[in-house]
């Protein structure tokens, strides 16, 4: 099998309390085509600092159960390295969900890329909170550029 693009997620939670929104949301995005839910697991980090680590696809957790039909394709990919580093990520008597996704999106673009002799070189993601203080900084200089004219 020939994966896309992945990319991983790791949302903190004080107390988390999975109802399925957060599933809802992302079966939205499956459904489209979009992404694929690669491997999902739950880290939590005891007041003491003991870690333990749930996969998202243990049948015998209820919390979970929003998420059954979004990993019926999904591939183990974390290794116990990986989940201890998140582990190290995140502060005692907290948990984190960790999602690894690959982008569907790419796929046909890759192939184009490729058909075209091209190689991607590099990529990066700039979170939401970076692009919305952007958005804030660009708002108030044009304002303010206006303002003075």
């Amino acid at each position: 099998m020939t994966l896309g693009a992945l990319e991983y997620i790791v949302v903190g939670f004080d107390h988390p309390d999975f109802k399925g929104a957060i599933a809802d949301e992302i079966g939205r995005v499956i459904d489209a085509g979009i992404v694929r839910l690669v491997d999902a697991v739950v880290v939590r980090k005891d007041a003491a600092g003991d870690v333990a680590i749930v996969e998202v696809d243990n049948k015998e957790d209820p919390h979970f159960a929003a998420f059954e039909p979004l990993i019926k394709d999904a591939i183990a990919l974390f290794t116990p390295e990986d989940l201890a580093l998140f582990a190290q990520g995140i502060p005692r008597d907290t948990a984190a969900l960790v999602l690894l996704f690959e982008h569907r999106w790419m796929e046909r673009i890759k192939g184009a890329m490729a058909d075209a002799g091209g190689v991607l070189l590099s990529r990066a993601m700039i979170d939401p909170e970076t692009v919305e203080a952007l958005s804030r900084d660009l708002e108030a200089e044009l304002s303010g550029a206006t303002s003075v004219a």
